[in-house]
């Protein structure tokens, strides 16, 4: 069982864990052991509130695909177990990370102050360019 928050959990069944290849270098043991963990997690299947799917289901992550399953492969670590606790925290960060509501960012105007040194600052560059062109030979 996967615990989200204090009313939030998951059961065992919801998430589906299996064991693959890790890519990349190895020793005399590559071919032989499967030390990756691949997740895959049914969002619309899960018995998550409803608020917790529409957040998931909604974003747009590249870990979340159109049919609504989240997959995640890790293979961090040499050992099985350590990938199998990497992946289901990273399950659980992702789906607390889509929890926090964003602040709505308020568009700003420059100050007058700053357009007046940011123009004068433009028209200092313009007459230190012309200076060094008159200076040339």
């Amino acid at each position: 069982m996967l615990e989200i928050s204090n009313n939030v959990s998951l059961a065992d069944w919801e998430i589906e864990l299996s064991a693959i290849r890790a890519t990349g270098n190895g020793g005399q043991r590559v071919n032989k052991v499967a030390t990756a963990i691949h997740l895959r997690f049914d969002i619309k299947r899960s018995s998550l509130p409803t608020i917790y799917k529409e957040r998931l289901l909604t974003s747009k992550d590249s870990r979340v695909t159109k049919e609504g399953v989240v997959i995640i492969k890790a293979q961090k670590f040499r050992t099985q177990e350590m990938n199998k606790e990497d992946a289901l925290a990273r399950l659980k960060d992702f789906i607390l990370a889509m929890m926090v509501i964003q602040k709505r960012r308020r568009a700003t105007k420059p100050t007058k102050g700053s357009v007046k040194r940011r123009l004068a600052s433009k028209a200092n560059r313009k007459v230190v360019k012309q200076t060094r062109k008159k200076v040339q030979f």
